[in-house]
């Protein structure tokens, strides 16, 4: 049995995270020292994280209810889970996990590498439909050795695929558990979900059961905002406990200076993206996608957008990866270098749809580009789309847009611009390749050839990266163990505790 189950694992997603439940309804936080109310914007559109996209789904129930072989600590680095141990052989291609035994499904199944086997290979087959999917791409086949130790064979090395396996995609599933995903989560975790009020809160009660040490919190009630001061005032009146993303940082003052509450300033690895559409319309135009970039002042538009809370990073690469490097540098605000690159494109006076989610920083972000984009002669005009379900149905599936703002929260998300058939449409030959190297190099040539990567990506214009957003979280002031910063897509709160 591993310490505070073996981790507190870092935690707190936010972004692509924002929706239900009217400013009137109520929740009874606190009404025992052992319940526990998080609010949180966006509701999940259903609960099977292996074909929905986003992070609401993983948000809620990554680590609480489905747990994977590995994990990582608050540093990032891989640590045992339901595997005790594991080996890597010489070439890099073979890995064999000790599993850990007396672990059980919440249906009553049995943990075992039968399991294992089905969820590794689940993943590759047409039952998975994410595009994370593809980090499993890369394995050959998994062998049972025994109940409790299970062989999984690369095709090629990969010093990326473990790292993945701390994901979603290494979520162990019972193969008795699959046949309802959207409404029944059955997983190996400390909780199980209790009771799913849609449109208003997720809840989730601790199992007697579980393998680990049992969480502090019996019940763990995820509840859902779409006004930001419907949330802030449920904090101030003890309706919950938690907010778990902030989504009125210009708030955050009235918490700072009342001693009820605490305030967690922290890190994330979610990149607030303008996204282009390079596949697909004037955007297909490096021309214009680089006017675009000259155009915008980023600075002003975390100030304008965020209250000045976000980090400016000019990649898909965020300071917490070791091939983080500054190219905030290479599109300085220019306004007239965009005006220039316009003309050379033949296009003064371009027309643009910008298809926003219904989230406040997307919208807030929005609103400062469209302006921006008006002083070069850009008319954007910005769509408001239902977050998550009509937005992920128009731009990220359907790839229904010019330009969209989203905050992307999957860890070491660069790899999208690997694949050409991400709503991105990005397809560049050289950076797949450099992508592909990364992965089977040295750790030293993984560096090297992932910051070569991110350079050209950046080169080509192929986003535009607003800010770093930003973890800012308020608690009461008698919470211990809420996550400290966003690094993954899950908010642990096996961790919480109550003084």
């Amino acid at each position: 049995m591993l310490s505070k189950r073996l981790l507190k694992v870092m935690a707190a997603p936010l972004a692509l995270l924002l929706a239900a439940c009217s400013a009137g309804s109520t929740a009874t936080a606190g009404s025992t020292d052992t319940s526990l109310v998080v609010a949180f914007a966006v509701e999940p559109e259903n609960l099977d994280f292996t074909k929905t996209a986003g992070a609401a789904i993983p948000q809620v129930l990554l680590n609480n209810v489905y747990e994977g072989l590995v994990t990582v600590d608050d540093d990032g680095k891989i640590e045992p889970a339901l595997a005790t141990k594991w080996t890597v052989s010489d070439d890099q291609k073979t890995y064999d996990f000790t599993l850990r035994d007396g672990v059980t499904f919440s249906n009553g199944d049995k943990f075992d590498a039968d399991a294992v086997k089905f969820s590794i290979e689940r993943v590759k087959s047409a039952e998975w439909t994410v595009a994370l999917k593809s980090g499993m791409d890369v394995v050959e086949k998994v062998e049972v050795v025994s109940p409790t130790e299970v062989k999984v064979v690369l095709s090629k090395p990969s010093r990326d695929w473990l790292f993945r396996m701390t994901t979603r995609i290494g979520a162990m599933f019972s193969p008795n558990g699959v046949a309802d995903l959207a409404n029944t989560a059955i997983g190996t975790g400390p909780y199980e979900v209790a009771k799913w009020t849609r449109g208003d809160s997720i809840e989730l009660k601790a199992r007697d059961e579980y393998w680990g040490d049992k969480p502090a919190m019996k019940s763990v009630t995820f509840k859902y905002f779409d006004d930001p001061t419907a949330m802030n005032n449920a904090l101030l009146t003890g309706s919950v406990n938690v907010i778990g993303s902030m989504q009125a940082p210009d708030s955050m003052s009235q918490f700072k200076n009342d001693s009820r509450f605490k305030v967690i300033e922290g890190i994330t690895n979610g990149e607030v993206v303008l996204s282009f559409n390079n596949a697909a319309g004037p955007l297909q135009d490096i021309r214009i996608r680089k006017a675009i970039k000259y155009a915008l002042d980023r600075k002003a538009i975390v100030d304008t957008a965020w209250n000045g809370y976000g980090t400016l990073i000019g990649s898909m690469v965020p300071p917490t990866d070791p091939w983080y490097e500054d190219l905030t540098g290479l599109y300085p605000h220019d306004p007239e270098k965009a005006k220039s690159l316009l003309a050379e494109a033949g296009t003064p006076n371009l027309e643009l749809r910008l298809r926003l989610p219904n989230i406040p920083y997307a919208v807030a972000a929005g609103q400062v580009v469209k302006s921006q984009l008006a002083d070069v002669g850009i008319t954007a005009t910005i769509d408001l789309l239902e977050f998550p379900a009509r937005w992920l149905d128009v731009v990220f599936k359907q790839h229904d847009y010019d330009m969209s703002i989203i905050q992307h929260v999957e860890p070491r998300d660069i790899a999208q611009f690997g694949n050409a058939t991400y709503y991105f449409g990005y397809n560049n030959p050289k950076v797949q390749q450099l992508l592909a190297e990364a992965d089977q190099g040295t750790a030293e040539q993984q560096n090297t050839d992932m910051k070569a990567a991110a350079r050209q990506i950046a080169d080509d214009a192929a986003a535009d990266w607003l800010f770093l957003f930003p973890y800012l979280a308020v608690t009461d002031a008698n919470l211990s163990g809420v996550p400290k910063n966003a690094i993954t897509e899950s908010f642990d709160v096996t961790s919480i505790t109550r003084s």
